[in-house]
């Protein structure tokens, strides 16, 4: 009997947050009265609109990185490949692909800054990575602002030349012949790949629309994932990630393999900013990338997810669940209280609180497994 209730208060314990937001949603949905074929439309979008950028967290949980907030840096690359192909008025498709090719070996670059800043800061990599976000920032925020138009703003002392991204454009730069203007209309690349290939099903009176083809590339990359996992590097990572100093002396090269998963997770986070954005169909040049760190990981770490453990489970139960949140809170804020500006704030205080949250957990459930290890080896003995 003590074990039963030991086990269930274990269960309990590693999923607290998934319940709890279980539990408010299952308050909040009756409260908003939505339609279920209207929540299940959203639903199918924002999973097939959010779920490869997750995805992009988990090879770096897997090395024992932890959560990878530098992936902002992959997001940057994708928006400077979606600004170039905007500009060339290459749609649909090939537009995306083109997009991708440009964002790839940018965001390998910065993935390669970021895993090299990241070993020098071993055990406090997420604040590192947060804090570097900022950085590269305005790094991003100059280059958009002053390197890309008709004419540089840049020159060079003593010589002819002008440092400058050519985008001729006029409905990309601003009036005075260089930056990039603040909200870019993706109408080329609008739905391109969730519109490829697409399904309808009658809910509710109502039809839902399933875009099939985001969900099979959704699909190849966790496989991609599994089967990753079984390689050679794979097994490496899994291995640092479980003891670095066991790792390093077995023969791995800790610091190459870390550096290498960082650059996976910025490059699939360019990637996956190109599918959110081409389903968004607008780009805010200076601010969509701003909370796809914060809300992605927000997301993982409310499907059961922690710092140092994350499945492809917990990814899809975590998009689902946060974002019905979303959906739903500024509705069931104004059925309750008259205002709908409630749930916004809820909003706020979900993305950033439930990482705290979260973090705060991940202690308690160490110390408490710890505890359970200790009662479980005195009923052996």
């Amino acid at each position: 009997m003590n074990r039963m209730q030991d086990n269930v208060r274990h269960f309990l314990i590693s999923n607290s947050v998934p319940i709890i937001f279980i539990a408010l949603s299952a308050i909040a949905i009756p409260l908003s009265g939505f339609s279920s074929s209207y929540l299940l439309q959203e639903m199918l979008t924002r999973l097939a609109r959010n779920s490869f950028l997750v995805l992009s967290l988990l090879i770096p949980i897997m090395a024992g990185m932890g959560l990878n907030f530098g992936m902002v840096l992959g997001a940057m690359a994708g928006q400077i490949g979606l600004i170039l192909v905007t500009d060339w008025a290459i749609v649909g498709i090939p537009g995306m692909v083109l997009a991708a090719i440009i964002s790839l070996p940018i965001a390998a670059v910065l993935g390669y800054i970021c895993g090299s800043v990241l070993n020098r800061a071993k055990g406090r990599e997420m604040v590192t990575s947060y804090i570097l976000g900022f950085f590269m920032n305005g790094i991003y925020q100059f280059v958009v602002l002053y390197l890309i138009g008709v004419r540089g703003m840049i020159r060079i002392p003593f010589a002819d030349i002008e440092l400058r991204i050519p985008v001729t454009n006029p409905q990309l730069v601003l009036s005075r012949g260089y930056g990039v203007r603040n909200a870019i209309n993706l109408t080329g690349l609008r739905h391109a790949l969730d519109n490829a290939l697409e399904f309808n099903i009658p809910v509710g009176g109502s039809s839902v629309n399933i875009p099939v083809s985001t969900y099979l590339l959704i699909a190849v990359f966790c496989l991609f994932i599994v089967w990753f996992r079984r390689t050679k590097l794979g097994q490496d990572m899994r291995a640092i990630g479980q003891d670095m100093a066991v790792a390093d002396s077995s023969g791995i090269a800790v610091e190459r393999t870390r550096v290498i998963a960082i650059i996976i997770s910025t490059m699939l986070a360019a990637f996956g900013q190109i599918i959110f954005l081409q389903n968004i169909g607008t780009m805010n040049t200076y601010n969509s990338h701003d909370q796809t760190g914060m809300f992605s990981i927000a997301a993982l770490l409310i499907g059961g997810a922690t710092v140092s453990k994350a499945s492809i489970a917990n990814v899809f139960v975590g998009v689902i669940l946060f974002h019905l949140m979303f959906v739903v809170s500024p509705m069931a804020g104004k059925e309750l209280i008259g205002q709908a500006q409630l749930g916004e704030y809820f909003r706020v205080y979900v993305s950033y609180g439930i990482i705290a949250v979260a973090l705060v957990l991940h202690a308690w459930k160490r110390y408490q497994e710890r505890e359970r290890s200790r009662r479980s080896l005195r009923g052996e003995a």
